[in-house]
């Protein structure tokens, strides 16, 4: 870990980054349930989930850097998180909604990461003709719950998921028990700027968006 903390990049997933993504989604794969997966992907068969993620429209794909370090077009970066939105379900009535996620790299927590990785995807997406976003915390997961409810969501549904849980962990119920709460976020308006992609964001000052003064359905 850096012996200080440094301004951190945050700016649009390129291809190039495919290994570091992949490397950041297996170590959670293997060493925790969040992810629901119960085997590590090889590169190229995570190349169709970075390809789904655009340089516009509603699906994005965002990955945090440190902002001092290398940067030469088509070449990868340290990856320090990476958070995405993707289609929350197929049917036609659900294009309006997105599926958000965050991960961090390991050795990169408490640096507020999550909180500008979702600064910047939610700025990106601010333009697009979006409603509603959902992300799943599989439970116990505090910081993860304090990341969202700090943009504004609350838990609208939880739904127990000790099958999925127990199949990645190799425990089962009664022995670990583990839940995934799902969250509801508004998203902005269009025309509410947030951190722009591309910036470079200082750790010492994070901004969250307040609470839309909105009612739930």
């Amino acid at each position: 870990m850096p012996s200080e903390r440094t301004e951190v990049q945050v700016r649009l997933g390129v291809e190039a980054d495919l290994d570091a993504l992949t490397s950041l989604y297996n170590h959670y794969v293997r060493e925790t349930a969040i992810t629901f997966d119960t085997v590590a992907f090889t590169a190229e068969e995570r190349r169709p989930w970075l390809l789904s993620h655009p340089e516009d429209g509603p699906y994005r794909l965002m990955v945090a850097t440190e902002s001092d370090s290398q940067d030469i077009p088509g070449t990868s970066q340290e990856i320090l998180g990476y958070a995405t939105s993707s289609p929350y379900r197929p049917k036609a009535a659900y294009s309006t909604s997105v599926e958000v996620t965050v991960y961090v790299a390991p050795h990169a927590g408490g640096r507020g990461i999550g909180t500008l990785l979702y600064e910047a995807l939610f700025a990106a997406l601010a333009g697009e003709d979006l409603h509603r976003a959902y992300a799943g915390i599989a439970q116990p997961n505090e910081a993860s719950a304090r990341l969202h409810e700090r943009f504004g969501s609350g838990p609208w549904a939880r739904t127990a998921r000790w099958a999925a849980s127990s199949a990645a962990t190799g425990t089962w119920p009664g022995t670990r028990r583990s839940c995934s709460s799902r969250r509801g976020l508004w998203l902005p308006a269009p025309g509410r700027s947030a951190a722009p992609v591309g910036r470079t964001v200082s750790r010492t000052a994070p901004t969250a968006w307040p609470s839309p003064a909105r009612s739930r359905r």
